[in-house]
This record gives structure tokens, sequence and C-alpha cells, in this order.
């Protein structure tokens, strides 16, 4: 009987309290959606403005690489027109040499 009692008091006094409690203005409920409509929106602008600054940062470094690229390929295709620069200037002095050396060899004495 004591814990019915118990319960009974308790019961009333959460009642009490709970009824002391303001219950919200509709025009406190309507600022409070107001300043979340608010945060919502400028949380939802930083993050259009973050991801934005990544694509930016995405974008420069495919360039940066795409211009490493470019200059790789170049490179290669310097270092392929000088060695065959320098084959033909070789062969054109082996071909010089052979010549000089031709006309400076006596002709063959044909005896009968």
């Amino acid at each position: 009987m004591t814990k019915i009692i118990a319960t009974l008091i308790a019961g009333l006094f959460a009642t009490a309290a709970f009824a002391q409690t303001p219950a919200p203005t509709p025009a406190a409920a309507k600022a409070e959606a107001k300043e979340a409509k608010t945060a919502a929106k400028a949380e939802a602008k930083e993050t259009k403005a973050e991801v934005k600054a990544e694509a930016k940062t995405a974008k420069v470094e495919a360039d940066a690489k795409k211009d490493v690229a470019v200059a790789k390929a170049e490179e290669k295709s310097d270092k392929a027109d000088a060695h065959a620069k320098a084959v033909k200037t070789k062969s054109k002095a082996h071909a010089k040499t052979e010549k000089t050396e031709a006309a400076a060899a006596p002709a063959p004495v044909v005896t009968k």
C-alpha cells in the first residue's frame, strides 16, 4: 500500500512540474523554424563552396599532370630528333670520309 501511495504522490509532483513549464508559443516555434531554415541554408552554401573548391583543386591538379605529360612527350620527341640528326651527321661524315679515301687511293695499274 505504501508503494501505491508513493507512486501517486510522485505522479502528482511530476504533473505539477510538467504543468509549470510554459508551452512554446506559435511565435517562438515560428522563430525556431526560421532559425533552423537559415542554418540549413548557410550549411548548404558552405558545402557548395567546399565542393567548388575541391573541384577547382582537382582541375588544377589534372592540368598540372597534363602539362607534365606534354613536357615528357616533347622531351622524348626532342631526344629522338637529336638522335636522328646525330645519325644523319655521322652518316654524312662517314660518306665524306669514304669519298676522300677513294679519291686519295692510287688508281690500279693495269699491265698488258
